[in-house]
């Protein structure tokens, strides 16, 4: 892979906002997993204490459920305000402002234990949820539109692959030698505040997209500083030209608002295909084996302690297969790479579903079923991992890119949420067989893929939105 165009400042840029945003994401998506039963017990005990009855363990449960999945209801409320945040404050400023909502998260869950609140800890889930779905929407927005077009994907996977070393730095954290105890779990919840510190003091020193200030505030010449300062160079003549040349097209377009979206031809079906991937990434199922990939080591009869560290392992596993597809997604592409991976991904999770029907019997079957949860991460990270997060921004030229963005960022944080609260009933109602639902919708993404997505590896804005035209008036 040529590494022209990458140089030390871009990779700062790319290291400011990609590490202080998608840590968030990450971090919190995987920080109540550990601490769930000390968390849990809190809360039964306080609740005792408030109402001086027993507190059952369904209440227990529901307390926790609902503590776990506000984190997306934030995520889909932040994600719709991408656009406007986008717009209005820019990439850099709306991912600078975002971080006043990390600094209330950690007042709000470090002190609920010492206010005796657990309606605190619900509180700042919330926020973080809120923080995380504009991160979403705005890290990768900006990634796209600083980074050169040969290295837009790749540059565009460091947001996924943030997202998995934060999970996995999660789990170490909340291990019971580390910060998984009575008394630390508060500061387990805190530390979500060393990434936003990172990125205050970091963003600052970098511009503001190029796109944004022409394309958006038509600034031309801060435009042009911006672009000569990512690039290392005062040579930016083609990529001002290109730039340019979009300002001038975008000119005689009227602004576009999300009723557009939906109505013109040439913006529906990128946007279509935007809320089938993001949908397609949410119910592959990899929330559903990333939180039950414990319990299926548990079943195959290892003890907690090797269950946990093997879930450590699925976590390495991630953060490894999505530095691959770093590299391979400017190689083979991003179709391809989606492709195989939700191909895989079926045959993976149909054989699973077979394996843990037996594993209770079965040592084998139970065997089988930790190297399928292990490939079935593999498959994921190979590409619907990664790539959902910047195709949205590829899909659109300037002016639609922040809507669509929005209503592709709600969407995901919905299908997140439907599975966060679907996943444990069916399961308790269906056992095993809950991966079939898996198997049959990844079957039908990878169809969808096959007859629909576009490849866009290599391609400007210009040509990537005169093909949608083209596909419109057919």
């Amino acid at each position: 892979m040529k590494l022209k165009g990458l140089n030390g400042r871009l990779a700062f840029a790319i290291a400011a906002a990609a590490l202080g945003s998608s840590f968030q994401h990450g971090y919190n998506t995987g920080v109540v997993n550990a601490p769930q039963q000390l968390i849990e017990d809190w809360i039964s005990e306080l609740k005792a204490n408030r109402t001086n009855v027993p507190t059952s363990q369904s209440e227990v449960t529901l307390i926790w459920s609902v503590a776990v999945s506000i984190f997306c209801v934030g995520g889909m409320i932040g994600g719709s305000l991408v656009g406007w945040v986008a717009d209005r404050f820019g990439r850099k400023g709306g991912l600078m402002l975002n971080n006043v909502l990390v600094l209330l998260t950690v007042v709000f869950e470090g002190s609920a234990k010492a206010a005796k609140s657990y309606e605190m800890i619900i509180f700042g889930r919330f926020l973080i949820g809120i923080n995380s779905g504009l991160n979403a929407g705005l890290a990768p927005m900006y990634l796209a539109e600083i980074s050169p077009v040969h290295l837009r994907g790749a540059v565009g996977t460091v947001y996924q692959l943030v997202i998995t070393i934060s999970i996995l730095v999660s789990q170490i954290l909340g291990l019971e030698q580390i910060l998984g105890t009575v008394e630390q779990w508060p500061l387990l919840l805190c530390l979500t505040i060393v990434p936003a510190i990172f990125q205050v003091c970091t963003l600052p020193l970098c511009p503001e997209s190029p796109k944004y200030l022409l394309l958006s505030r038509g600034k031309d010449m801060d435009a042009q500083r911006a672009l000569t300062w990512l690039r290392g160079t005062i040579e930016v003549h083609d990529e001002m030209e290109e730039m340019r040349a979009e300002y001038e097209s975008m000119k005689l377009i009227p602004k576009v608002t999300l009723r557009e979206l939906f109505v013109n031809p040439a913006l529906r079906i990128p946007l279509f295909i935007s809320i089938m991937i993001m949908f397609a990434q949410q119910l592959s199922g990899i929330n559903a084996v990333m939180f039950f990939s414990t319990k299926i080591f548990t079943m195959a009869q290892l003890d907690k302690n090797a269950a946990q560290n093997a879930t450590m392992g699925v976590g390495a596993m991630n953060v490894l297969m999505t530095i691959v597809s770093l590299v391979l997604v400017e190689k083979a592409g991003r179709k391809t790479l989606l492709l195989v991976g939700f191909g895989g991904m079926f045959l993976d999770t149909a054989l699973l579903t077979i394996c843990l029907i037996f594993a209770e019997t079965s040592r084998v079957a139970a065997y089988f079923s930790i190297v399928l949860v292990i490939m079935f991460v593999v498959l994921f990270a190979t590409g619907p991992g990664s790539i959902p997060w910047f195709l949205v921004s590829e899909l659109f030229n300037q002016s639609a890119r922040p809507p669509a963005t929005s209503v592709a960022i709600a969407v995901n944080w919905t299908a997140n949420f439907i599975v966060s609260i679907g996943f444990l009933p069916l399961q308790d109602a269906i056992g095993a067989y809950v991966f079939i639902i898996f198997a049959i919708l990844q079957a039908f993404f990878t169809i969808f893929i096959y007859k629909k997505v576009p490849e866009t590896k290599n391609k400007t804005m210009e040509e990537i939105s005169s093909m949608f035209r083209q596909i419109s008036y057919q």
